[in-house]
């Protein structure tokens, strides 16, 4: 039995796909979930929709992404009544993902009681942190009491690409180390160093790290301040400024990439920057990763900006040759998965397609086999 169904529950979308073996047997979005005149009133009819019309007979298992485990959850687990309790208890720390990511594994689980559900976390691959990477130098009753460390997530993407890169390279993954690129609207850079998470980008929340498509990214926390003291602004108007309205959003007023580099392209001052800035904290954290594992066999680009957008790549990397870091022009301007870093390059230079979905399956799929 080795079809599988992945339910990808975001805050208005559900995304699924349908896998027999490796093959992808069916896959689509339902959108706008609670919008007027939009999609269905909420993710509870929104999967029951799907569910209804797919023929999941023969299934092994239904996989589940859930953005946030906390720090209880390394590895990908199988749902029962206690972790569905301690998933909500994590609502706080992810109060516009977890709560969608509970109600498609509750309407799951009622309308298919007797196939195994897997909840597979955004966080878990970041569990092998190291207290000195997920420790903020606060008052630590304070942080312990309310949860404040660097969790770190897009982890599902981050140990897909790890995985295929060392594939790509013919090496076993337990002897390499990557850092691995996540550039979507959402943007992410984790070092990994024998298969495992040592440094991450993002924080608490998905805000920290690297310039994103409307989040800014590293930010002093005095701005937040200054903003509430001077501005007037209240602490939802501020969250909605950083998570909604920063980034290349907010430099540029277009949140996509590629209408930044037209704009660019065309002489625009302000998408100029915008991309300086984007590609000048990607070059720091590179630095500073590479610093921290002390020997980098692979820099890998996965997600929309970075499988699609050859000038932020080269912008990127540009400057680093003398840590063994360069890209070839040509190669670059390709596509698919590849390397483009030039032939006898100290640190190989990847391209590789992320597919969450399929890393799901695989979890799914093996922790429903181990629970038989």
């Amino acid at each position: 039995m080795s079809r599988v169904l992945v339910l990808n529950c975001g805050s208005s979308s559900v995304k699924w796909r349908l896998y027999d073996g490796d093959e992808v047997r069916g896959k689509g979005t339902v959108e706008r979930i609670g919008e007027p005149g939009g999609g269905p009133p909420d993710h509870g009819t929104a999967v029951r929709q799907i569910l209804d019309g797919l023929d999941l007979t023969g299934l092994a298992a239904i996989g589940h992404r859930v953005v946030h485990g906390g720090r209880r959850f390394g590895e990908p687990v199988l749902v029962d009544d206690e972790v569905l309790a301690a998933v909500r208890d994590l609502v706080p720390l992810a109060p516009l993902h977890n709560p969608a990511n509970l109600t498609g594994i509750e309407v799951a689980r009622a309308t298919l009681p007797d196939v195994p559900q897997v909840a597979v976390f955004d966080t878990a691959f970041h569990t092998t942190l190291p207290e000195a990477a997920a420790t903020y130098a606060i008052d630590r009753e304070t942080a312990t009491r309310y949860g404040v460390r660097r969790y770190g997530f897009h982890g599902t993407s981050h140990a897909y690409v790890s995985r295929r890169t060392a594939e790509l390279l013919g090496r076993p993954y337990e002897e390499i180390n990557t850092i691995t690129l996540h550039l979507g609207n959402g943007a992410s850079v984790t070092a990994v160093a024998g298969g495992r998470s040592v440094a991450t980008s993002m924080g608490m929340s998905p805000l920290e790290g690297l310039v994103m498509g409307t989040r800014s990214g590293d930010l002093d926390p005095t701005v937040i301040f200054h903003l509430r003291r001077e501005g007037g602004m209240g602490v939802d108007e501020i969250d909605d400024l950083l998570n909604h309205r920063s980034g290349l959003l907010g430099l540029t007023g277009a949140n996509d990439m590629r209408e930044v580099l037209a704009r660019r392209a065309d002489g625009d001052p302000a998408a100029a920057l915008a991309f300086d800035v984007y590609c000048r904290r990607i070059t720091a954290y590179v630095g500073a990763y590479y610093a921290l594992l002390g020997r980098v066999d692979a820099v890998t680009f996965t997600a929309g900006v970075g499988e699609h957008a050859a000038p932020v790549r080269a912008a990127a990397l540009a400057g680093l040759e003398r840590l063994g870091i360069a890209v070839d022009p040509a190669r670059n301007a390709g596509s698919g998965d590849r390397v483009i870093s030039p032939d006898g390059a100290e640190v190989t230079v990847c391209v590789i397609g992320t597919d969450e979905e399929r890393e799901i399956a695989r979890a799914a799929r093996e922790v429903a086999a181990a629970s038989r």
